[in-house]
């Protein structure tokens, strides 16, 4: 199975798992009278709205680059995990809105919890093996929405685990009031990773830089070639743009060094790179080390050592 085949298979579990998972859960819901139980089908629903996003972004990613997008199509990702992101969030406030009608309302009402327990269960189970799934193929495709939306999920079991923990007391202590207090515990849980997922691909929208630990793996590399082969380098930028990585650098040869053995030494620093990033678009632009400063501005053009 290829990549892309995988990928998309991946997205598609993940509508349909959601699917079953909302109409179960809204059934419980209404028939236990349960705010909790209502305010996991309302973040199930908005996991739902993720994977459909997370299946179009994939399909739209995964075309090639074309006169309109040079640079190809993977922003897509990161707007569609940003959108996921946003979503989460809204969901995490509507919860917050019904907890406090029903404390305010009807916290005391005598609720049968259940079917809302063997319901959250069966969630729980069910995301475990999807999000893994999801993670598997996120990790393997470099996918920054499959990752979202495996992240999506992932609150999603344990704001389940956390229903059905109080579900369960509030069966053997008929305490109701804690129904409406666990789905507030559940939306500040929900809220902290939706500013998490938001955050991470607002940056990559905006052309923010790598992560310092990644960028420390590009200087390390090409530090590893000093002295002999590589005089230094100057330059450095990087960032994610949806499956793929966007990488500059100007690197200093030794003036003797012909453009082959440098265009070799190139070869094998990109190489390099992805094997440790995965895929990405790397460009080198090569100088001999007597042209001007490594800490300079401008410097005259040399040989580009595009990939």
């Amino acid at each position: 199975m290829n990549i892309l085949t995988e990928k998309k298979l991946a997205a598609g579990l993940s509508i349909f798992s959601n699917a079953v998972i909302i109409i179960l859960k809204l059934i419980a819901g209404v028939i236990s009278g349960s705010i909790s139980i209502i305010s996991e089908a309302i973040h199930s629903l908005s996991d739902f709205l993720a994977s459909v996003l997370t299946f179009l972004a994939v399909m739209k990613s995964s075309e090639p680059a074309d006169e309109c997008h040079p640079f190809g199509h993977g922003k897509y990702e990161d707007m569609s995990g940003f959108i996921e992101g946003g979503l989460i969030i809204f969901a995490a406030f509507y919860i917050v809105y019904e907890a406090c009608k029903k404390l305010l309302l009807g916290a005391h009402a005598q609720m049968d919890t259940t079917l809302g327990i063997y319901v959250m269960w069966f969630a729980v189970v069910a995301n475990i093996l999807v999000s893994s799934y999801l993670f598997y193929v996120a990790k393997k495709s470099n996918s920054v929405s499959l990752f979202a939306d495996g992240e999506h999920l992932r609150t999603d079991v344990y704001s389940s685990l956390g229903v059905m923990a109080g579900l369960i007391l509030i069966k053997y202590t008929g305490i109701s009031i804690l129904d409406p207090l666990i789905a507030l515990l559940v939306a500040i849980f929900i809220l902290k990773a939706g500013y998490s997922i938001s955050k991470e691909t607002l940056n990559n929208l905006l052309d923010g830089s790598l992560p310092a630990k990644d960028l420390k793996v590009i200087e390390d590399i090409i530090n590893s070639y000093n002295n002999e082969k590589v005089k230094g380098y100057k330059n450095l930028k990087a960032r994610r743009s949806g499956p793929s990585t966007d990488i500059e650098v100007t690197i200093k040869f030794p003036n003797e060094m012909t453009i082959y053995d440098c265009h070799n030494v190139c070869d094998e620093i990109e190489a390099l790179i992805q094997e440790k990033l995965g895929a990405s678009n790397i460009t080198i632009h090569s100088e001999p080390e007597n042209c001007g400063k490594i800490t300079a501005g401008v410097v005259p053009n040399s040989t580009d050592h595009d990939k």
